[in-house]
C-alpha cells in the first residue's frame, strides 16, 4: 500500500489536475467553437455525438449496455437513441438473442456524418499544431502516450 502523500505534494498534485483540467476544456471549447462555421453538424449536443461514437466502436451494442458505457440513466441513452433515430442516424432494433431487448447500429448516415465530423476536427487540429513552433510541436506529441494512459484510466471502471 502506497504512504499518504505529503500536503506539498497533494497540493502539487491538485495544482496539476486543476491545470489539466482547465486546458482540456478550453481546448474542448475552443475546438467546438471554432469548427462550427465550417462544419455545421458540430451543434449536436456532445451526448449525441458520445452516443454515435459508443454505437460505432462496439458495431451493435444494447441501450442497456450504452448506458453501462456512458455512465448515463437507460432512459437517458434511449432519449438520446431515438433523436438520432428520427435523423436517421441510427436504427433501433430488436436483438435477435433476446427480442424484448433493443440494439442500437449506425445508419450509413451516421456513419457518414461521423466520419466528417472526425475529418473536420482532425484537420483543425492539425492546422493549429502546424502554427505552433517546433518545439511545442514536439512536447504535444510527446505528450499524446500518457495523455491515452490518462484516457484509459478514467474510462476504466471505478474500483
Amino acid at each position: 500500500m502506497a504512504a499518504p502523500a505529503s500536503k506539498a505534494a497533494q497540493a502539487v498534485v491538485s495544482s496539476e489536475a486543476r491545470a489539466l483540467t482547465e486546458v482540456v476544456t478550453q481546448l474542448r471549447r475552443a475546438l467546438r467553437t471554432s469548427i462550427r462555421t465550417d462544419y455545421p453538424w458540430e451543434f449536436l449536443p456532445m451526448a449525441q455525438v458520445e452516443l454515435l461514437l459508443a454505437v460505432r466502436d462496439h458495431q451493435s451494442i444494447r441501450i442497456g449496455q450504452l448506458a453501462d458505457l456512458l455512465r448515463l440513466a437507460p432512459n437517458t441513452v434511449s432519449g438520446l437513441v431515438q433523436a438520432l433515430v428520427e435523423a436517421d442516424l441510427a436504427e433501433r432494433s430488436p436483438d435477435p438473442s433476446d427480442r424484448r431487448v433493443a440494439v442500437v447500429t449506425l445508419t450509413p448516415a451516421g456513419r457518414a456524418k461521423l466520419a466528417g465530423w472526425e475529418q473536420a476536427h482532425q484537420r483543425r487540429i492539425g492546422d493549429a499544431l502546424d502554427e505552433l513552433p517546433s518545439t511545442d510541436q514536439a512536447a504535444v506529441r510527446a505528450a499524446i502516450p500518457a495523455l491515452a494512459r490518462l484516457v484509459e484510466h478514467l474510462a476504466a471502471p471505478s474500483r
